[in-house]
């Protein structure tokens, strides 16, 4: 698969202005690419790709550039601020922790940890009874990972063994990564572990008219035809809540299935919900949407509303699995953090940010519904659920699918509107929960104008 490079070269492109949105310089914006040339000397490649723009300042669900462009926000930046970019109380919260002159306590005690631990644990899902901060999401997905461990070998399974899934995806450092599916990734990992199993994810195009409980049946059959005894073998399941780069859930069932198992194998399930947490789909938690329980919660992103915070929760049983000091971070639940993240769960509860998602994420689904209906022949499918939605685009001609999903995004970021590169076939759509109807239904019209003029362009090469 060809990656796509954007031109960070200035271009002269159509002045812009709406009640929403203005361009009024070219894009990118001048000095854009001084800024991008001098990063790409001096960082790690890893950190570069995505569009070329410098940005400035951002609120709410607007972004500007060092050019004083405006563009409306659909990535949240990954789904980070689901309350709005330099949310109010996020900030004032921030203030007045940092007002005390307390901003960093390692492991000791401080007053808005408690408090915030205390709230975090009254918001989540019946069955959550423990919290561990941390400071980013694939911390979390290592901590999970031992927990697991930890769990089998205190329940004396004789291998402490993890089910995971094709195409999912739970961070870059060693575990995460392990329990990641791609391949090419962990390439560099010279032992992997051998008790980590996957199963086929039930992808529409994979399942046709197959039951999705008979298809799970059917790969844990063939797991066990190698050996893998569920009862004795696997200490957990780890799901991706949705799959990342297209937003594309499990079946209900699927899970429900998966939560069964567990329960009669003595297996821990845990969700990876990086990117479905806090209100984005609708639910506190994505996982809710399944409408089973979990035993290990990883959670990040939205969570801290735009700083580093994360979180693996879960029940008491598991989380107090590891002696005291054998699973701490120096910054964990940090003040300044603890206290942005209150004012997360306040916004989420006192502007209805749940319900909110819920509703507006029917505007979305039924407009990505009509993309699917104009452009047969280049959307092969689309995924949404509350305000995280994604395009899967079709190869065009001679042009790879996650080409023409690249210019697509190239083309909204020249018409003000931010979407989210994924670097494969698809789109994905997440804006701020605080995002009003109106807002939302202009960045959907840029994005079918721009579907439009990708795929006419695409006609007359």
């Amino acid at each position: 698969m060809p990656n796509y490079l954007f031109n960070i070269e200035s271009k002269k492109v159509k002045f812009i202005k709406t009640k929403y949105r203005y361009i009024k310089t070219k894009i990118p914006a001048s000095g854009t690419k001084q800024i991008l040339n001098s990063l790409y000397k001096k960082e790690s490649r890893s950190m570069h790709g995505q569009l070329p723009i410098v940005w400035k300042e951002a609120k709410d669900c607007f972004v500007k550039d060092i050019g004083g462009n405006q563009f409306i926000d659909f990535t949240s930046t990954i789904f980070v601020t689901n309350t709005g970019h330099s949310n109010k109380r996020v900030f004032n919260y921030m203030k007045r922790e940092m007002s005390k002159n307390l901003i960093s306590s390692y492991a000791y005690a401080n007053e808005i940890r408690e408090k915030y631990i205390s709230k975090l644990i009254k918001s989540s899902p019946v069955g959550i009874q423990k919290a561990f901060l941390l400071s980013s999401g694939t911390e979390t997905t290592e901590a999970a990972y031992k927990l697991i461990k930890m769990y089998g070998k205190k329940i004396k399974k004789r291998r402490q063994g993890i089910i995971c899934f094709e195409g999912n995806w739970h961070g870059r450092t060693l575990a995460a990564q392990m329990m990641s599916w791609n391949k090419s990734q962990k390439e560099w990992i010279s032992r992997k572990d051998k008790d980590i199993h996957f199963l086929e994810f039930p992808y529409p195009w994979k399942l046709k008219n197959t039951d999705p409980v008979i298809f799970l049946k059917k790969n844990l059959e063939n797991l066990e035809k190698k050996g893998i005894n569920l009862k004795k073998d696997v200490a957990g399941f780890m799901l991706e809540t949705f799959q990342g780069w297209g937003a594309i859930f499990y079946p209900k069932t699927f899970v429900k299935e998966i939560r069964k198992i567990a329960n009669k194998n003595n297996i821990l399930l845990a969700f990876d919900e990086m990117q479905a947490g806090f209100a984005r789909t609708g639910k506190f938690f994505g996982f809710q949407n399944y409408d089973v329980s979990a035993d290990i919660v990883c959670c990040g992103k939205g969570m801290g509303g735009g700083v580093p915070l994360s979180g693996v929760l879960g029940k008491t049983k598991v989380l107090d699995l590891p002696s005291i000091g054998n699973m701490s971070s120096t910054h964990s639940a940090n003040p300044l953090c603890c206290a942005a993240g209150l004012a997360v769960l306040e916004e989420i509860e006192k502007k209805k940010l749940i319900k909110k998602a819920y509703k507006k994420g029917k505007i979305l689904k039924k407009r990505l519904e009509g993309f699917k209906k104009k452009f047969p022949n280049n959307i092969s499918h689309i995924f949404s659920k509350g305000l995280i939605g994604a395009i899967l685009f079709k190869k065009k001609k001679n042009v790879e699918a996650n080409i023409v999903a690249s210019k697509i995004v190239e083309e909204c970021m020249k018409s003000g509107l931010l979407v989210v590169h994924t670097g494969r076939e698809s789109i994905k759509i997440g804006p701020p929960l605080t995002i009003s109807k109106e807002i939302l239904t202009e960045g959907l019209n840029v994005i079918e104008s721009s579907i439009e003029s990708i795929l006419n362009k695409n006609d007359k090469n």
